[in-house]
């Protein structure tokens, strides 16, 4: 009996160990602390910009101002309105406190002439990055200027941004509609991929908020999604150090964790093929699906991995079962052709539904089913009545948006607990942050200290004790037998 307690502690210690681990990686994933940077917000306000566009350019400044560690030795804002002419709206000096900051840049209002870029940048680094303005001249402290235009400049920009990065300042410029290209990339620094966005209406610019709130967050390495751990990342100053969910081991290389994909599953990827994802982006979608691959224990008896993509039609690139070791699989993956046209998301669902899980395309049954949608866009259709009866069929849904995605569509996709099953990024070539954070857990459920075994240890050791008393008694009637043929 002194074993059993001595068992039982030891399963309180570990689940108790395990919520520890647990608070302490989400206390650490809500910790972004930001680097001590000026930051001067550039804003186009001439007369292709309307009112209502404006409003909503104010509102992504004040999101990612909230994401911001804002004070006089944190990071200051200043704000630039431009048009043909150009004001200082918020000087860098001018707020100490975030509240007061917010507020100043809500009342700002629209200049509606011209579109003098050039101008704006030449007044930015003579004027708001200058000592007067609140500027720092500390090499630690970094200069950054977010430009936001949806025209093409009346004014040369191409010089004077050359100047401006030179004296030191960051530049990132973010277009909107019918913005020049060009234009963004002569201003913005290297590398361009970075450092230039684009939005196909202001409705857009304000899923560009994250991307900007972790531009600046440094500290906290975990936040930024800057580290490659499996599973679980836990902070620490300037660092951080990997840890892996209950019921799972840290590897021997301190990111990955022993896996979990090693149980059979069924994986199928549903990609968006449209138009609007463009090649050399289709191209980042399949490396993103081999990252994926990477991760999982491809074999006859482990993990099968199938492929559709779709957009005005669906096409299986093929099914489960068909390449059984990752070089095949990923070969194949290489290969797929990029369909182009429209997006027909719930048509690639109700195909899910009706053939890639099903015995004759490879699905095998009892063996646990995931899929993994894919998309840039809004879907040209109805996607609620099929997301609903995938996960009623007891399919994990994870839905990966990019772009132009419709939030609300892909949480209408994920399975439960959402955060867990739904991700978005406003950039391509951030997905390969999605692909280390996403994780096909299809592992059983387990208690961590095997307190199953010892219950049944437990039930065996009573019943043990039960038919030992039953013994004895026995023992004893013959005793008392005995002695009375004795008498």
């Amino acid at each position: 009996m002194a074993l059993l307690g001595f068992l039982m502690l030891l399963c309180i210690l570990g689940a108790q160990a395990t919520m520890d681990l647990r608070h302490a990686a989400a206390m650490a994933a809500g910790l972004c602390n930001t680097k001590p940077t000026d930051v001067v917000f550039i804003i186009d306000s001439s007369r292709s910009v309307r009112p209502s566009e404006f409003e909503q350019v104010k509102v992504f400044l004040n999101k990612v101002i909230e994401g911001l560690d804002v004070g006089p030795d944190a990071t200051r804002v200043g704000v630039v309105n431009y048009a043909s002419r150009v004001k200082n709206e918020v000087s860098l000096k001018s707020h100490k406190a975030k509240a007061g900051l917010i507020k100043a840049v809500s009342k700002i209002e629209p200049l509606s002439s011209g579109t003098m870029t050039g101008l704006a940048i030449q007044f930015a680094m003579n004027v708001a990055f200058s000592d007067a303005e609140g500027a720092r001249k500390s090499p630690d402290i970094s200069k950054v200027a977010i430009i936001v235009t949806d025209g093409r400049p009346q004014d040369n920009v191409r010089d004077i941004a050359v100047r401006a990065r030179e004296s030191g300042i960051e530049i990132f410029a973010i277009g909107v509609g019918r913005v020049d290209m060009n234009t963004l990339k002569q201003m913005a620094s290297e590398p361009l991929e970075e450092h230039t966005d684009y939005v196909q209406s202001y409705s857009l610019i304000e899923k560009l908020t994250k991307k900007f709130q972790e531009a600046f967050c440094v500290s906290d390495l975990c936040a930024t999604g800057d580290h490659d751990c499996e599973q679980i990342c836990l902070s620490a100053p300037g660092s951080f150090k990997c840890a892996c969910r209950e019921g799972h081991t840290l590897k021997d290389d301190g990111r990955t964790c022993s896996a979990c994909s090693d149980v059979a599953t069924d994986v199928v990827f549903l990609i968006d093929g449209s138009k609007s994802v463009r090649p050399e982006n289709f191209e980042l979608v399949k490396k993103w699906i081999n990252q994926i691959v990477d991760k999982l224990e491809v074999s006859e008896s482990k993990a099968h991995v199938g492929l559709v993509q779709y957009s005005s039609s669906v096409k299986q690139e093929f099914p489960l079962g068909r390449y059984n070791n990752k070089k095949d699989l990923k070969e194949a993956v290489k290969k797929m052709a990029y369909m182009e046209r429209g997006t027909m998301t719930g048509q690639a669902l109700r195909f899910l539904l009706d053939n890639s899980f099903t015995p004759n395309q490879g699905a095998r049954p009892g063996v646990a089913k995931v899929g993994i949608v894919f998309t840039d866009g809004r879907s040209q259709d109805y996607i609620g009545d099929a997301a609903k009866k995938a996960k009623e069929h007891g399919f994990k849904m994870y839905a990966v948006g990019v772009g132009n995605a419709v939030e609300d569509e892909l949480k209408e996709i994920a399975s439960q607990p959402v955060a867990d099953h739904y991700f978005y990024t406003a950039d391509f070539k951030a997905m390969n942050q999605i692909a280390k954070k996403l994780q096909i857990n299809t592992c059983p459920a387990e208690d961590p200290c095997e307190c199953d075994s010892i219950t049944k240890f437990q039930k065996k050791v009573e019943e043990a004790l039960q038919a030992l008393t039953k013994k004895l008694e026995g023992v004893t009637k013959r005793i008392a037998a005995l002695e009375n043929k004795i008498v």
